[in-house]
C-alpha cells in the first residue's frame, strides 16, 4: 500500500499512538462504581455504561479522550492511505526554533508560577512565547498579556477557586 500523503500518515500514526498510550495509563485509574450482581445497572451494556456516566471515576475522561484522539488517528491514518493529495504533501524542514522556545516557555511558568505569582508569570509567559513566531509586535503582545492574565485569574483563581498565588511573595 502507497502512502498518499505524508503529512496525514506520520500525523495519524503519533495521533494512534499517542491515543494508545494514554488509552493503556488511563486504566490505571478508577473507572467509577462497578454494578452489583443483582443490580438492574448489571443486567445489560447500556445500563453499566449508564452508571458510570453518572458517577464516573478519575480514569473515565481521559480514557474516553484518548479512545476518541486515537480513533481521530485512525481515520487521518486511512485517509492518508486512500485519498491522493497533490505532491504527496511531503514533510518539510522541523521547525526547531518555535517548539525549543515553546517548551523553554512552559519551563519558566512552571518555574515561575509558585514564587512570582500569577500576574507576573502569565505575562512572561506570554512574551517568551511570543518570540517563536516570525513576527513580534510588542502592542499585540502586551495586550495578548492582559487579555491572557485577567482570563486565567477569572477562571482558575475566583472561577474555579484554585490556591494559585495572583501576585509575588514578597509582596503578599
Amino acid at each position: 500500500m502507497r502512502i498518499k500523503s505524508e503529512r496525514d500518515f506520520w500525523s495519524g500514526l503519533m495521533f494512534v499512538a499517542v491515543g494508545v498510550v494514554f488509552a493503556i495509563g488511563a486504566t490505571n485509574y478508577s473507572m467509577g462504581p462497578a454494578c452489583p450482581p443483582q443490580d438492574a445497572c448489571a443486567a445489560s451494556l447500556w445500563g453499566r455504561l449508564s452508571q458510570l456516566s453518572a458517577h464516573p471515576g478519575a480514569g473515565y475522561f481521559p480514557l474516553g479522550l484518548s479512545i476518541l484522539l486515537a480513533l481521530l488517528g485512525a481515520i487521518v491514518l486511512f485517509k492518508s492511505l486512500t485519498i491522493e493529495s497533490e505532491g504527496g504533501d511531503r514533510i518539510g524542514a522541523f521547525a526547531w526554533r518555535p517548539l525549543i522556545v515553546i517548551v523553554a516557555a512552559i519551563a519558566v511558568f512552571g518555574a515561575m508560577l509558585e514564587p512570582m505569582g500569577l500576574a507576573l508569570t502569565i505575562p512572561v509567559l506570554v512574551v517568551i512565547s511570543s518570540l517563536a513566531g516570525d513576527e513580534f509586535r510588542w502592542k499585540g503582545v502586551a495586550a495578548n498579556a492582559v487579555v491572557l492574565t485577567i482570563g486565567s485569574w477569572a477562571i482558575f483563581v475566583w472561577g474555579l477557586k484554585l490556591t494559585i498565588p495572583v501576585w509575588p511573595r514578597f509582596v503578599g
